[in-house]
């Protein structure tokens, strides 16, 4: 499937249906009333949230999204249908753009969710509604009101738990299909990753989503490589997963330099992506001896001042040990937010 991010539509929403002008014609009421229906009110635009997409893929191609219109009103007071609603269903973690604006409209960030982003247009009054005692048979109706045309960009950042990051071919893609059902295209080439993808973690009863990011590279803040694209996607997520392939280094010092240049590229990017927690991971140890995995480990760990965990998405080495402690991050984040919410809703007594 291919993974679209960004998309420019205009949705519209259905016009209202036409009031009737008719008379009662009953066979002993030769000078009946007027008895025209109201026309039918139109369909309204919603976008809504499902959880089952991934990608704005489905938009690609299609610029104008209308509902269906209000049916015209009818004699014997008979109002017209309402025009059939037309729901747009999007990933969650879509935003909901005024193109033209730039106004942001709507957060979609639940599966469900509904936003309404066009009004249908109300329907036309029937001539019944007209009736008075100067106009005894008006002959007229009013005409429905017109739908509303509203253009918008919708722009997907990915909602995640943990986000895998790292340099091209540091491992991400195997990790995350040794964790998760998710089954990406792996390769021992940079940027076999072209998009990103999303993989559900069970641990028991408790899960957590994992995207890999495409591998960033010195200069993708400024739209080098695949980074820039995809950078925004890590803004939604809780967490970071760094991961550094020792495997390709021979000193201690080029380990380093590789994870500081995915860090420097996040803070040109965002600044408050380095305030995200980070499990610091050596990937490919199943092509190093021991020795070579302690070297680098006790250094990085020395220069980093925290733990660094040795992983191997091939052999499974540490590999359950991640997943309890990236389950365990989400929860203390998810704990820190509670206690920030609690402390937000206490009153403050007058003095």
């Amino acid at each position: 499937m291919k993974f679209i991010d960004e998309v420019d539509i205009e949705v519209i929403s259905g016009e209202g249906g036409k009031g009737f002008v008719g008379y009662r014609r009953e066979k002993y009421v030769p000078l009946g009333g007027p008895d025209g229906g109201d026309g039918g009110d139109g369909g309204n635009v919603y976008f809504e949230g499902d959880e089952g997409l991934n990608t704005l893929l489905h938009f690609r191609g299609l610029k104008t999204f209308k509902a269906q219109p209000g049916e015209n009103g009818a004699g014997s007071n008979m109002q017209g249908a309402t025009g059939e609603d037309m729901i747009l269903k999007v990933p969650v973690g879509t935003l909901i753009y005024h193109k033209e604006t730039g106004d942001l409209l709507f957060d979609v960030t639940e599966h469900g969710q509904r936003y309404k982003a066009a009004e249908g247009g109300r329907g036309g009054k029937g001539n019944a509604h007209f009736k008075s005692s100067t106009n005894q048979t008006p002959r007229f109706a009013q005409n429905g009101e017109a739908g509303t045309a509203i253009p918008v960009h919708l722009e997907l950042k990915l909602l995640a738990d943990i986000a895998l990051i790292g340099l091209p071919n540091a491992g991400k893609s195997t990790l995350i299909s040794a964790i998760s059902a998710a089954r990406p295209k792996i390769a021992d080439y940079p940027f076999t990753t072209l998009e990103p993808n999303l993989g559900v973690v069970e641990l028991g009863e408790k899960t957590l989503v994992v995207t890999d990011i495409p591998g960033l590279i010195e200069g993708a803040a400024e739209g080098k490589g695949l980074g820039i694209k995809f950078l925004k996607h890590i803004e939604r997520t809780s967490a970071l997963v760094h991961l550094i392939d020792c495997s390709m280094f021979l000193e201690e010092y080029e380990a380093i330099e590789s994870y500081m240049i995915v860090r420097e590229e996040l803070e040109k990017y965002n600044p408050e992506l380095l305030t995200k927690k980070e499990i610091v991971c050596l990937t490919k140890i199943d092509a190093m001896t021991e020795e070579e995995i302690e070297k680098f480990r006790s250094h990085m760990e020395e220069q980093l001042d925290r733990k660094v965990l040795p992983i191997s998405g091939v052999s499974g080495r540490n590999i359950e040990l991640l997943k309890q402690l990236m389950l365990r991050t989400k929860e203390v984040i998810e704990e820190e937010k509670k206690k920030e919410a609690s402390h937000g809703n206490k009153r403050i007594r007058p003095e």
